[in-house]
């Protein structure tokens, strides 16, 4: 398969669950790293629900600019054979219903303190990011090619929740099949946590995986045609 920095790039910011967060700190400017869950939007903005109290959070309230290494080379004897992207853009607050959802359903545990007071959702407006794939794939990926294009893609972002619920109460045997088969991942307990035009998140306790569509989608027809694809696929490949 060739090699295409924006897919790659894409691909790490929606399957990654965490990521280094960096932003100015305080007054004088210096770099300050930290670790936070992500999840991401339908056009691959990533979302982060954080707390006024968190010294990152402190910082973009006065600096917007923040940065996001989405590691993807954990698994990996090597580790600098691995992908991984760092995304720079502007933090800002968001009031998005969607937004927060998809942050919950991905990160359950953040419901438990997702209402209090002093967190919020923020999402990320990517500038630019950085890829670096492996020896010699290293490239910069601009705005325009780096977010997914969801004009046209409302209906399934209104019908998400009940794709997602479906799958998972009446197909549960499909998204086993999907992690098992289609990601290599052992286990039992999968479920589907999000659909979005390019793929599906899939998670289970103590690990994840995501898989991907052969079309775009912008409907939930849509995203059901290729559910079902991807699943004769494992069954043939079982």
């Amino acid at each position: 398969m060739s090699y295409n920095a924006a897919t790659e790039a894409r691909r790490l910011m929606r399957a990654e669950p965490a990521a280094t967060l960096s932003t100015g700190h305080g007054g004088d400017g210096w770099p300050y790293g930290s670790l936070v869950l992500v999840a991401a939007d339908h056009a691959a903005r990533p979302i982060l629900l954080i707390s006024t109290l968190a010294e990152h959070t402190q910082n973009i309230l006065r600096d917007e600019r923040v940065s996001l290494m989405f590691d993807g080379t954990t698994e990996y004897r090597e580790r600098l054979t691995g992908s991984r992207v760092t995304v720079m853009g502007r933090a800002a607050k968001t009031d998005d219903a969607h937004a927060r959802a998809r942050f919950i359903a991905r990160h359950p545990s953040a419901a438990m303190y997702a209402a209090f007071g002093d967190f919020a959702v923020y999402r990320v407006e990517p500038e630019r990011a950085h890829i670096v794939a492996g020896f010699g794939k290293i490239n910069w990926v601009e705005k325009a090619d780096l977010l997914t294009d969801i004009s046209g893609a409302a209906e399934l972002a209104e019908a998400e929740a009940d794709v997602v619920g479906h799958m998972n109460e009446d197909h549960s045997d499909a998204v086993g099949l999907y992690a098992n088969v289609l990601c290599g991942r052992p286990g039992v307990g999968w479920r589907l946590t999000g659909v979005d035009p390019e793929g599906a998140d899939l998670a289970r306790p103590g690990d994840r995986c995501r898989i991907a569509f052969d079309k775009q989608v912008a409907t939930a027809e849509q995203a059901r045609v290729e559910l079902v694809r991807l699943v004769k696929r494992a069954r043939q490949a079982v």
